[in-house]
């Protein structure tokens, strides 16, 4: 254990949930003498955890919302007691659960700061020493002596935040905490994070902000469903996690697609009708397969389509004018069948393709079909932009001064 900060051996964390409501002790002690039994239900939260994360390791947990991980790090903080399994702490620990927790807004700033290093295990000769750099961080020094339910809940967020991360402990357990105070003070926090990484600090970290598990973790792990699926590196990590809501975006979308009517997504004057559209999804590039049926005999129409990226805005139109490709005069039964070549350069997401035929004015719209088919990117690395090109640098050019 010499270079282990903590040991997670074979945890699981089970609560009891009782069906029946006791509002009161009379009505405890009547159901009681009267041979009541209570009932519950089981809630198994956590099953079978292991890991260890080691002194000076910044360590990331992260899972949707139920899977467990913020049960796990109360009781890595000792909050809660494992029902199995055993959890072993190798330092001084300082838990961050919940923002301004102990805190008493009869009391001012600077009465609440020596209470909640009291809660944190500090003594007040300790809080003295940290009070200067507590109150910096901050930035509110000028209202410490005002009384707490006179703060904004950004200052006491400042406040709660800044106790939590100056008060010296060998480990830091810290519970979404990325999205305090202002754009400006973010970026203070951003800065003391590396700062932490760069002392090697043992840092825990529960996030669902996975630029942040990628920027500042050395290792991390997913909760899903009250289990570890993955552990390692954190850009693998962040990418399972993200493909978690891919999946079940692209889920959603086919469920939605199933019972919406054809009413609402297509419209047209008809002449030709969209049989379907396919998309298959390699590395490099997309293909887009459409076919169309002529219900009557057609002049050479236009066809096309639009790819609307995860929150619904366009990303890319095209067309057959537009690429210059002659079309045939359809006869009335015929098929056409399109494949179109994309060069795969959007970043992770689901995306929608509509299409479309009209006729060389681009005026009478014989069919649009909204929605006709999904795809979905999920690559190794991922990018903020809407799009992923391949950018190559062709040349570094250093002149001295």
């Amino acid at each position: 254990m010499d270079d282990i900060a903590i040991q997670v051996d074979h945890v699981s964390k089970t609560f009891k949930l009782p069906h029946e409501k006791q509002t009161s002790i009379k009505g405890f002690l009547i159901n009681k003498f009267r041979g009541g039994k209570r009932s519950y239900e089981r809630q198994e939260v956590l099953q079978d955890i292991s890991f260890e994360i080691k002194k000076g390791e910044f360590f990331g947990i992260v899972g949707r919302n139920g899977s467990g991980k913020s049960t796990l790090l109360k009781m890595l903080a000792g909050i809660y007691i494992p029902t199995e399994g055993n959890i072993r702490v190798n330092g001084k620990l300082t838990p961050f659960i919940e923002l301004g927790v102990g805190f008493n807004p009869e009391l001012t700033g600077r009465e609440n700061v020596f209470l909640n290093g009291a809660l944190l295990g500090f003594n007040r000769r300790e809080m003295e020493a940290m009070y200067k750099d507590i109150v910096d961080f901050s930035e509110i020094e000028r209202f410490m002596d005002q009384k707490l339910k006179n703060y904004s809940s950004g200052m006491q967020v400042r406040l709660a935040f800044s106790i939590a991360i100056k008060a010296q402990s060998e480990i830091l357990l810290l519970d979404e905490v990325l999205a305090v105070g202002d754009a400006a003070f973010q970026r203070k926090c951003f800065d003391y994070f590396m700062d932490l990484k760069k002392n090697k600090q043992t840092v825990v970290l529960v996030t669902h902000d996975m630029s942040a598990v990628r920027q500042y973790c050395d290792r991390a792990v997913m909760i899903e469903k009250g289990k570890i699926v993955h552990e390692g590196y954190p850009e693998k990590v962040a990418q399972e996690y993200q493909k978690l809501f891919t999946d079940e975006m692209e889920r959603l979308k086919n469920q939605e697609r199933e019972t919406r009517t054809a009413v609402a997504d297509r419209w047209g004057e008809g002449g030709v009708y969209t049989k379907s559209a396919t998309v298959k999804v390699s590395p490099s590039k997309i293909l887009l397969t459409t076919t169309y049926i002529a219900e009557k005999d057609i002049d050479p129409p236009i066809y096309g389509f639009t790819v609307h990226g995860p929150d619904g805005t366009n990303i890319l139109e095209s067309n057959t004018l537009r690429l210059h490709q002659k079309t045939q005069k359809l006869v009335s039964g015929q098929q056409v069948e399109l494949t179109w070549e994309i060069p795969n350069i959007f970043a992770n997401g689901l995306y929608d393709v509509s299409v479309a035929c009209c006729d060389q004015s681009a005026t009478r719209f014989y069919d649009w079909l909204n929605e006709a088919a999904s795809f979905k990117i999920s690559k190794e690395s991922a990018t903020a932009g809407a799009v992923d090109p391949l950018v190559e640098i062709v040349s570094i050019k250093e002149r001295s001064r």
